[in-house]
C-alpha cells in the first residue's frame, strides 16, 4: 500500500498506518520516558527511534520529528525553570513542568498508537 491515496477532488490523502507504524510512532513518544532513568534519555530515545526508522513510513516520521521537538522544547523549558528556581519561582514551576510532560507524552503515545497524528501544546517546531 502506498503512504498517500488519491481521493475525488485530486486531493492526497494520508493511507492509515499500519499495525507496526502505529508501534514504531508509540515507540517514539514514549522512549521519552527512558529520561527517568538516562541523563537526556528523554531526547536521545525519541531521536534514535526517528533516525532509524523516518525513511520506512511517513508516520512515524512524523510522529518522530513530533517527539523530538516537544523534548528540545521540554529540555529549554527545565533549564528556564531551573534558572528560576534562584528567584524561588522555579520552584514551583518544575514539578507543574514534569507533569505536564508525563501526560502529554503518554496521551502522544495512545493517540499514534490509534493511528492519529497527534500534535504536542506549547512546542518549538524547529525540526520541519
Amino acid at each position: 500500500m502506498t503512504d498517500t491515496e488519491q481521493t475525488q477532488g485530486g486531493a492526497e490523502q494520508q493511507a492509515a498506518p499500519s499495525k507496526e507504524e502505529r508501534g514504531q510512532a508509540m515507540a517514539c513518544h514514549l522512549l521519552a520516558l527512558i529520561g527517568f532513568i538516562v541523563p537526556f534519555g528523554n531526547l536521545i530515545g525519541p531521536l534514535i527511534m526517528w533516525v532509524v526508522k523516518k525513511d520506512e513510513s511517513s508516520f512515524v516520521d512524523d510522529q518522530g520529528k513530533e517527539a523530538v521537538n516537544f523534548n528540545i522544547t521540554m529540555l529549554i523549558a527545565f533549564f528556564v525553570c531551573f534558572l528560576l528556581t534562584f528567584v524561588v519561582i522555579g520552584a514551583i514551576l518544575l514539578p507543574i513542568l514534569g507533569i505536564f510532560w508525563l501526560v502529554v507524552t503518554i496521551i502522544a503515545g495512545l493517540k499514534a498508537n490509534d493511528g492519529i497524528a497527534y500534535r504536542y501544546p506549547l512546542t518549538i517546531r524547529l525540526i520541519n
